[in-house]
């Protein structure tokens, strides 16, 4: 998946896409360990998860979708969170 996928990089993650072949779709999350605290890190990852599901219609219905944020990530607003997935989806997300 790593090795494979598609690459985007916005400022507050990479979002990695990977074409399937069986039709359905998979969200992972990566957060690193030098974000500080499970639940700041835990915080992030479910308003990652929100915002890909009001944003789900952008991409591919057929890929695994990772985001793996960057370890100097600071907890922002969600809504600078969901503005990031759906500008970095925008890009072109297509595997």
């Amino acid at each position: 998946m790593y090795s494979q996928g598609k690459r985007l990089h916005g400022k507050a993650f990479t979002l990695i896409c990977h074409a399937r072949a069986d039709g359905c779709s998979r969200l992972g999350i990566s957060v690193h360990g030098k974000i500080r605290g499970a639940v700041k890190r835990n915080r992030i990852k479910r308003i990652i998860r929100e915002s890909y599901r009001l944003h789900r219609d952008i991409y591919p219905a057929n890929a695994d979708i990772v985001f793996a944020v960057r370890p100097d990530f600071d907890l922002p607003s969600p809504f600078f969170v969901s503005q990031a997935v759906a500008l970095v989806a925008r890009r072109d997300a297509t595997p």
